[in-house]
């Protein structure tokens, strides 16, 4: 997790062909498995909101985990996913036991939430719509108002938050399953309608796809990664008695340290498990962020490191983009990611990689400007050229919560765009971030020859323009 070797440029070429076909063959749906309260619960296999794929990297045992339950706590509108990421020993076994118990966990703490707000609702005698609610019509504090289930942010906080600490305490417990020095992350998202609740735990990382003014793909980040040499973070394990340093040979990589022992050294400042670092400002809160999908976001995609640590955001929305099945997305990010990991870091191990992909709307996922190609490609050396943060202009607003703001290191997301037209080229998106001017690559249409795909066609169309062109001369061909 997190090493770091001399890179190679990441080659060229059209995304699903440098993929061998035979890898992308269309994911079944998978065993369904009833949950609580009803619930359809996937660990992999495509349906027809989602696909997922997890790989086995090359350091052992996958310990990547993942999960989706539909019919979530028994509502046809709402939908969990979860990816989950184990490190040490026994990383594996904590990654899979969060992955079958946090989401039943969290359903009867929604359940139990909702139930009181109903309650106290029709106790105040205000019926589905509390004055709290209505206060905060249209702001980012409430969530769908129409949907007499829903419940305010900070109660959607609350749940996450208690299910967590719960979930961390109960691990603790479990003498079946070493977790002093093992432990996990997650990334989950509850869809309700058209709200989502992201909460986040550790290092691995959602990303929405939303359109830009001109229906180009934009990736918006909406977790934080939750690493040590993170201002606050690192504030926090510092008055805990905690250490956060790197290591000479890989001087980019922060990790925590006990007190008194250089072990056992975690890349992240939140997670499950690692009970050894707990007392030293390891925690298990999660970040709990929401936004209300509009008509402009497309899918998200939910990962662990081993996906970003070699791609990037654009980088993954645009292979998601580009696949012609909406089941072959998830495994064309992960093939992807285990070739990228392989030309930019030879002398390193293949990372594990888990991947989800909840799509938002139930129609053809990409725009008319982008199915007008048959196979949209991908210029790699292209893309380094535009890192993250010149792409974050065109993001309106991430909508991560308030803790996550409070990071120093984070910077102020641009409320809008202005666009200019360049001397001799076509208009461009243009802002000022952090004092630096950045582009958005252009996409380029490829025009396709219909004709030229069938040679009995061609033959056909050749035959009739000779005929047209010399009237009454026979035309023979060889």
């Amino acid at each position: 997790m997190g090493a770091c070797c001399s890179k190679e440029p990441y080659s060229d070429g059209v995304v699903e062909d440098a993929i061998e076909e035979k890898e992308l063959e269309d994911e079944e749906e998978g065993d369904v498995i009833v949950g609580d309260y009803g619930a359809r619960m996937r660990l992999y296999g495509a349906s027809k909101y989602t696909s997922m794929y997890t790989q086995q990297g090359r350091k052992g045992i996958n310990q990547d985990a993942m999960t989706v339950w539909e019919e979530f706590t028994g509502d046809k509108e709402m939908l969990f996913c979860g990816v989950f990421d184990g490190h040490g020993p026994y990383g594996h076994k904590v990654a899979r036991h969060i992955r079958d118990t946090l989401p039943s966990r969290l359903s009867r703490e929604i359940k139990t939430s909702q139930n009181n707000g109903f309650k106290s609702r029709d106790a105040d005698g205000k019926g589905d719509n509390s004055d709290e609610v209505n206060k905060n019509k249209g702001g980012k504090d409430s969530v769908d108002d129409d949907d007499s289930s829903s419940l305010l942010l900070s109660s959607w906080e609350a749940t996450f938050t208690k299910s967590f600490k719960e979930m961390d305490e109960e691990l603790s417990l479990d003498a079946s399953i070493d977790s002093f020095c093992s432990g996990t992350t997650a990334v989950t998202i509850v869809k309700e309608g058209n709200n989502l609740i992201i909460a986040n735990l550790g290092d691995s990382r959602a990303v929405l796809c939303s359109k830009g003014p001109k229906n180009q793909l934009i990736p918006i980040q909406m977790t934080v990664d939750l690493k040590p040499n993170i201002a606050s973070e690192a504030e926090r394990i510092k008055n805990s008695n905690g250490r956060v340093f790197a290591l000479e040979k890989e001087p980019e990589l922060f990790r925590i340290w006990m007190p008194d022992e250089d072990c056992p050294g975690l890349a992240m400042a939140r997670a499950f498990g690692d009970f050894c670092l707990k007392d030293y400002g390891l925690i298990s809160t999660p970040e709990v962020s929401y936004r209300r999908v509009t008509d402009k976001d497309e899918f998200v995609v939910l990962a662990t490191d081993g996906v970003w640590d070699v791609l990037t955001n654009y980088e993954v929305i645009k292979i998601v983009a580009s696949a012609r099945k909406r089941s072959m997305a998830a495994k064309l990010v992960v093939k992807h990611a285990a070739r990228a990991w392989r030309s930019k870091f030879p002398g390193s191990k293949v990372d594990d990689s888990a991947v989800i992909c909840l799509f938002l709307k139930n129609r053809t996922l990409l725009t008319r400007s982008f199915s007008e190609v048959t196979q949209l490609s991908v210029n790699h050396s292209e893309l380094e050229g535009y890192s993250d943060v010149s792409l974050a202009k065109f993001e309106t607003y991430s909508e991560v919560s308030r803790a996550s703001l409070n990071h120093s290191e984070i910077a102020a997301v641009p409320e809008r765009f202005r666009s200019k037209k360049r001397e001799g080229s076509s208009e461009n998106a243009n802002t000022d971030l952090n004092s630096e001017e950045y582009e958005f690559p252009h996409f380029r249409l490829q025009k396709v020859n219909s004709s030229g795909k069938f040679p009995r066609l061609r033959k056909v169309l050749s035959r009739r323009k000779s005929t047209r062109a010399y009237k009454g001369v026979e035309t023979v061909e060889v």
